[in-house]
């Protein structure tokens, strides 16, 4: 669309929102979710507004005051995770969420923060933005989604926003609820080197369960490079991943070790790593520039 639609769709439903919406434009398989969009962020915060400033607060700290950004972080924070949602946000997420759910009770959800800050060129897709995973049921999303929404008052965000003169009335922050993929292999993809910029080739990290061992560290991932046009692959750097992120029960997730036999099995068949490659080629075509993509592999149906 014209950029003015894009901006509208940005300040809509955040960055995250905002790109998971291109994709699924682009005909590229995204787990089914809905957004809630900054508006209902809006109503929240002029309820909280009504019984003591934010904004005004916020605006009126010095960039370099760190004690009194820490002390005003845990304050909002606070305040906004434990607020009670106006009714008419209450009802709307309640309807999109049963709707997405499907009747089938407790659907597995990840929630996640998608913010108007955040710049869509240069947002990575894959864990800047607060994300909680294996969300079971409609009392958690709404106590997430507030989450979400006070991470805009973290102290990183308020120090980003400070520093750059960001306006406080501007800042808004949408959610994005999907249905969780089970992974059996989840990771990274990025669309040329993370490490040269060499953008004649693509290269993928993954590693066995949840992409969330990858994205924060847990575990040292599986690597390939592979030819963009050519689909040969002449790196291929396996590791020995130890442990893995699964479903907990109960919610959330869990941390546990990886089977002996699979920890240096590679992660992924050369099939997927080639549907993987076809992935990437359409998603840079579409948008048009490099970008980083998170992907998954359903233990249960195989698909990614």
């Amino acid at each position: 669309g014209s950029p003015w639609t894009a901006e509208q769709t940005l300040i809509t439903v955040g960055g995250k929102g905002a790109s998971l919406g291109e994709l699924v434009r682009a005909g590229i398989a995204v787990p089914p979710g809905f957004v809630v969009r900054t508006g209902a962020f809006e109503n929240y915060l002029q309820a909280l507004e009504r019984d003591a400033p934010v904004r005004a607060r916020v605006a009126a700290l010095a960039a370099g005051d760190l004690a009194a950004i820490d002390a005003l972080s845990r304050e909002l924070r606070a305040r906004i995770e434990h607020a009670v949602l106006p009714p008419a946000v209450l009802d709307e997420i309640a309807a999109a969420h049963a709707e997405l759910c499907g009747g089938a009770g407790h659907v597995p959800l990840a929630v996640r923060s998608s913010a108007t800050t955040e710049d869509a060129a240069d947002a990575s897709f894959a864990g800047l933005q607060d994300t909680y995973l294996w969300v079971t049921d409609l009392e958690q999303t709404l106590h997430y989604v507030r989450s979400c929404w006070a991470s805009l008052y973290s102290v990183e965000s308020l120090n980003y926003r400070l520093r750059r003169g960001i306006p406080e009335d501007g800042v808004a922050m949408g959610v994005v609820v999907q249905q969780m993929v089970d992974a059996r292999t989840a990771g990274v993809m990025f669309t040329r080197s993370p490490l040269s910029g060499d953008r004649s080739v693509i290269t993928i990290e993954g590693a066995w369960g949840l992409g969330s061992a990858v994205v924060g560290g847990e575990v040292t991932p599986d690597r390939w490079v592979i030819g963009k046009i050519t689909g040969e692959i002449p790196v291929r750097d396996i590791s020995d991943k130890q442990v893995q992120h699964v479903p907990a029960a109960g919610g959330g997730i869990a941390e546990v070790p990886v089977p002996d036999a699979q920890r240096r099995e590679p992660c992924l068949s050369d099939a997927e790593l080639q549907a993987l490659r076809a992935i990437g080629r359409k998603v840079e075509k579409h948008y048009g520039r490099p970008m980083d993509i998170e992907w998954a592999v359903d233990r249960h149906t195989q698909a990614l």
